[in-house]
């Protein structure tokens, strides 16, 4: 009589390849992350330019996380460079890659070059920065770069990292909360053109935030500051003099030359 358990075992390997070109059923089954209909597009798209609007609390870094575990199980001797403003966040970041890891009885270890890194037994990497635009040169055939709260990354880190995607064709994914109309993420957002695809997740339609705790944010924090936190909004900062769209529409560039006597 065949053991069942014995025959699932000797064939997970295999489902596990043939589950890997899908990458929303493999982080399923595989890593045990029931992603919703928003977090599963972030995963199963094959778009190699990324923007993820999201709401606080919304899943983005363990969402994230599961795309860059799935990348590096799936592709070998590739690499990953996760960016956010601070070396906690990175290291949180990993921390939440590292814990995937251990659920497909990897365990996780350093790459022995960089301090905040996971290497797999296929020798694909991922590879945790923080914000210092003048030690992250250098990396080179990236294939998967993540901006980890890109409204608040620096415009200087992000034009530094973006030539490393110039020959590998890799993929860049950047996704925040807003923090009002400046910077990269904005500009990529209201401007950055069809290349990019752009997935907005306010709270509101996030199964797992409570519509009463919503309103009482809302009551707390007021209206503009919920509308940005929660919804998805970019917006002026508070102390701006004026509306930033007023600024924008003012300015024209049909402007007659003075003529200088």
């Amino acid at each position: 009589m065949w053991n069942t358990n014995e025959v699932k075992r000797r064939r997970r390997p295999a489902a596990r390849r043939a589950q890997a070109d899908n990458a929303t059923e493999w982080v399923r089954e595989e890593l045990g992350f029931p992603a919703d209909a928003l977090q599963a597009q972030v995963l199963g798209t094959a778009s190699k330019r990324g923007l993820l609007n999201c709401t606080r609390q919304w899943g983005k870094s363990t969402v994230t996380a599961a795309k860059a575990v799935h990348q590096a199980w799936s592709t070998a001797e590739s690499l990953t460079l996760v960016v956010s403003p601070s070396a906690r966040q990175s290291g949180e970041f990993l921390r939440k890659a590292g814990g995937f890891l251990r659920r497909l009885g990897i365990r996780p270890k350093g790459d022995g070059d960089n301090a905040m890194s996971l290497e797999l037994p296929n020798k694909s990497r991922i590879v945790g920065l923080p914000e210092n635009e003048a030690t992250i040169r250098g990396f080179s055939a990236v294939a998967l770069i993540l901006v980890d709260e890109a409204a608040r990354v620096s415009d200087e880190l992000y034009m530094a990292i973006r030539p490393m995607l110039a020959v590998s064709g890799g993929a860049l994914w950047m996704m925040s909360t807003p923090y009002g109309r400046r910077g990269f993420f904005h500009e990529a957002w209201a401007h950055g053109g069809g290349e990019w695809e752009r997935i907005k997740a306010p709270a509101t339609e996030c199964p797992r935030i409570p519509r009463e705790f919503l309103e009482e944010e809302r009551r707390t924090m007021g209206e503009r500051r919920f509308r940005q936190e929660y919804l998805c909004e970019f917006d002026d900062a508070a102390s701006a003099v004026f509306d930033s769209r007023l600024v924008e529409e003012a300015i024209s560039g049909d402007v007659e030359e003075l003529a200088i006597e």
